[in-house]
């Protein structure tokens, strides 16, 4: 053959093989048959979709590395993706679930909850208060840590320069809510402001700079320097500018425009706002007033047990003066940040010595422990927990009792949200929206459980720290009452103070923060308590029902292997653990290695 005859006839093949690919890819793809392919094909659409829409660079274990840019908040915006969602639940309606494996039953469910919170956001405008009493878009993106890439370096770059933009359709949503009263309430404003001033800066001290303060060594000394450089350009001729224009805008319009109610039901179409809200929270059909008798039950039965612990540490006053007592004795409080970060590092590692007989499956990661960084620290909480670490607020010590920071340390650290944050990294492999996908009333039900936990696992070591237990119990309790009280039974501000005041050994510095928190947040603090009690709950039918055979290292193993699920779906799981002896099956397969970070 000819060397021209052979081309003409691997030409006339490849015409002939392009056009069977075309009429192939021309073919619509394969329906999917079965339900579980229907739900699988549908919740990974909507996952792959939604991290495009919302400028994520990956899922929340880091994959794909950090995002470019940020999403779009503007109402369009947030309008198409209520579209989106709606067609969504639409479309999971019509998927039969009594024909799904018991896997996919979960997923659809966790699936259902997730994508239904999503849109009950976006229905009610929430956009248009972007921000709570301490938690703010204008700092949700500072690292807290430097990026091992020169690749992520230049995309966290990339970021900064839409800062400005970002910013901008905030203030557009946010002059929405003023015009129409939709608006954070005032007196959880006031004060706010003041986190905005480190990011005006525009060189090195600008917060937002921290990451370019600890590169990889691995990196070349001129590409540092060179993006360094780069760093302090964005920060000076971007993004300072930005932040000195919100600044002014939240001082000079949305601060004196801000509603001076203090509920929910004072908002438009409050009543119905409120109860989604305590839906996407609890994950539980209730209503306000359910949620208000519960929390009453509740705090009559701890002040009880409170009673017994008073008498128990030799208290032989009221409680009122045993309150004043434990707000104002200087052996109760840090003299300094080291002692008190020193505290709870203690409580922490004696949490690690007992964890082998508490929880069967333990993470290879790791977690410090650090302070809530200055800027936030006099409006922060007390602590959070995180993947890396967990933050221990040090600012105003004479308003940070000891006593009660073994069942803080408990609930943030271990074995609590680090922990817990760790365990959902390296558990069962799952579909990558579980992963990305998490409940309040699970979580924080799982943060408050452990502080109990800390009586089985021997951390109080006083009965003045098992009374801040009970007082970090007792506040949580108040919540269901104040809360509601609040933003459905028309509380005031002063009313709620003197409730949780009555109630909890807090200090005057956390009963203004907590209560301007609730005012702020609608029913996330009611999370706690409903999902910690049926935690308990659960606890108590296992243990009646297994007598002797109960071990309790395989019972928190099917409430964390199980990961973040609706308070049904964890309702249904922990009946089966019953019902099968107490007993879990294999875990599946885990990842390799923890999928963020390094294993420490």
């Amino acid at each position: 053959m000819s060397r021209r005859t052979g081309l003409r006839t691997l030409t006339s093949l490849g015409l002939a093989l392009g056009c069977l690919t075309g009429m192939a890819a021309a073919q619509p793809a394969p329906v999917p048959s079965s339900a579980d392919e229907r739900l699988r094909a549908l919740y990974t659409e909507e996952w792959n979709w939604r991290r495009k829409e919302l400028g994520r660079g990956g899922d929340p274990s880091g994959d794909g590395g950090p995002s470019d840019r940020f999403a779009s908040v503007s109402a369009a915006s947030q309008q198409a993706r209520l579209a989106y969602w709606t067609r969504t639940l639409a479309a999971l309606d019509a998927i039969p679930v009594d024909q799904l494996s018991a896997e996919e039953q979960v997923n659809a469910q966790v699936f259902r909850a997730a994508i239904t919170a999503l849109a009950a956001d976006i229905r009610f405008r929430t956009y248009e208060t972007p921000f709570n009493s301490d938690t703010f878009f204008w700092t949700s993106f500072t690292p807290r840590q430097g990026f091992g890439t020169a690749t992520a370096y230049r995309a966290y770059l990339s970021r900064l320069r839409d800062v400005p933009r970002h910013f901008d359709e905030h203030i557009v949503n946010m002059r929405a809510g003023l015009a129409r009263g939709f608006t954070v309430p005032r007196v959880s404003v006031v004060g706010r402001d003041r986190t905005i001033e480190p990011y005006v800066k525009g060189d090195t001290t600008n917060p937002l700079y921290a990451p370019f303060a600890q590169m990889p060594t691995t990196m070349p000394a001129a590409e540092q320097a060179a993006l360094r450089a780069e760093a302090e350009s964005v920060l000076r001729e971007v993004v300072a500018p930005a932040y000195a224009r919100l600044l002014t805008f939240m001082r000079d319009e949305y601060l004196p425009g801000a509603r001076t109610t203090v509920g929910a039901s004072a908002l438009p179409d409050g009543d119905a706002y409120y109860a989604a809200m305590i839906e996407k929270f609890t994950t539980l059909p209730l209503t306000a007033r359910e949620i208000h008798e519960i929390g009453l039950r509740e705090v009559a039965r701890i002040r009880e047990e409170m009673e017994r612990t008073r008498e128990r540490a030799g208290f032989t006053g009221s409680m009122p003066a045993f309150f004043e007592f434990l707000r104002t004795d200087p052996q109760f409080y840090a003299k300094t940040p080291r002692e008190l970060l020193s505290y709870a590092a203690y409580v922490a590692k004696k949490a690690d010595w007992k964890l082998a007989e508490t929880i069967g499956f333990l993470p290879r990661r790791r977690h410090g422990i650090r302070p809530v960084p200055e800027s936030l620290a006099p409006i922060y909480t007390g602590g959070r927990g995180g993947l890396d670490a967990c933050q221990m607020n040090t600012y105003n010590l004479p308003a940070r009792p000891l006593y009660t920071l073994a069942a803080l340390t408990l609930h943030e650290c271990t074995p609590g949200h680090s922990m817990q944050a760790a365990l959902a990294l390296e558990g069962p492999e799952r579909p990558p929206f579980r992963r990305g996908t998490s409940f309040s009333s699970y979580g924080e039900g799982w943060g408050l459980y452990t502080e109990w936990l800390g009586t089985v696992m021997g951390i109080y070591e006083t009965p003045y720290e098992d009374f801040g237990r009970l007082t970090y119990e007792m506040w949580r309790a108040s919540r269901l009452v104040i809360d509601t009280g609040l933003h459905q039974f028309g509380w005031t501000r002063e009313q709620a103070m003197t409730y949780l005041r009555d109630n909890a050994a807090l200090s005057e510095h956390e009963i203004t923060t907590e209560v301007e928190r609730y005012i702020a947040w609608p029913a996330q603090a009611l999370a706690y308590k409903i999902g910690e009690l049926q935690i308990r709950r659960h606890r108590r039918d296992a243990e009646a029902a297994l007598g002797p055979t109960f071990d309790q290292r395989q019972f928190h193993d099917a409430i964390l292997a199980i990961a973040s699920v609706p308070l049904p779906v964890l309702e249904k799981r922990m009946a089966q653990f019953i019902a099968d002896g107490g007993v879990n099956p294999p875990p599946a397969a885990a990842p390799a290695a923890p999928r963020r970070g390094r294993a420490r």
